[in-house]
């Protein structure tokens, strides 16, 4: 199983959409929010299972703010993040993991990618496609992947 991340893309869908060419074919692409509308648009094009949740710039009220997802025996939370004062640390997202018994947390926000791992949580944050704040300032996506059963890896990759 190949599991694309993304989040932040603010409506500048280009990069996006050269992200998802390169890394097709995958089962499974998550956005993380500030999609600025074209989740509709991209539920049509893509060919694999789409989760995204709404960010601080999404005002479509039928967006999901939390949403919790399965895939292989993993369970994980997707959330924009703007709600967890990320910029005071993760605490907050540990803390939605062990509310939704989940192993994986999935979040956007701070434009800035992070794999982190603190027992058995991961969270994951793919950083932005459009406006990075990391150094450097790369544009930044995720790509998981999952062979027969064994746990996910994942891996952020630059543009």
């Amino acid at each position: 199983m190949k599991i694309l991340v993304v989040s932040d893309t603010h409506g500048y869908n280009d990069t996006m959409y050269e992200v998802i060419d390169k890394e097709s074919p995958f089962d499974m692409l998550i956005h993380c929010g500030d999609i600025d509308g074209e989740h509709i648009r991209l539920r049509e094009k893509l060919n694999c299972t789409l989760h995204v949740v709404a960010g601080n710039n999404d005002y479509d009220p039928l967006m999901d703010r939390v949403k919790v997802i399965e895939f292989g025996n993993y369970r994980a939370v997707l959330t924009h993040g703007h709600r967890y004062h990320l910029y005071s640390g993760y605490d907050p997202l540990f803390y939605l993991a062990a509310e939704n018994h989940a192993d994986y947390v999935f979040f956007g926000h701070t434009h800035v990618p992070v794999i982190h791992e603190e027992g058995p949580v991961t969270l994951i944050n793919p950083g932005s496609l459009t406006y990075p704040r990391q150094h450097g300032r790369q544009p930044s996506y995720i790509v998981g992947t999952m062979e027969n059963g064994k746990r996910p890896e994942f891996e952020i990759r630059y543009i």
